[in-house]
């Protein structure tokens, strides 16, 4: 029995090393190409960078329209209590 056992778990570390090794060199593989980000076309980049400047520039005039929307909101506020409403009469 003993003399059978070394051969056999030899021929075993054989066939796992042969199927083994070239299945852990392809994971690695992929591993390692995975770790890159994919290329942009630059013509796309260059769609996204003009996107992305309109972005800023609609976000700079909704900024813009809505300081312009408090400051009128302040002055009818200010307005309304600076001064009280006089009854109206009608004249007959």
């Amino acid at each position: 029995m003993q003399d059978i056992l070394v051969p056999i778990s030899l021929f075993i570390c054989i066939a796992v090393t042969m199927i083994g090794f070239p299945i852990a060199r392809a994971y690695a593989r992929k591993v390692d190409r995975g770790t890159d980000r994919p290329s942009v076309p630059p013509d796309v980049a260059a769609r996204l960078e003009r996107m992305e400047q309109a972005i800023d520039s609609i976000a700079v005039e909704v900024e813009r329209i809505s300081e312009g929307q408090r400051f009128t909101t302040k002055l009818l506020a200010e307005r309304g209590s600076a001064a009280p409403a006089s009854p109206i009469r009608e004249n007959s």
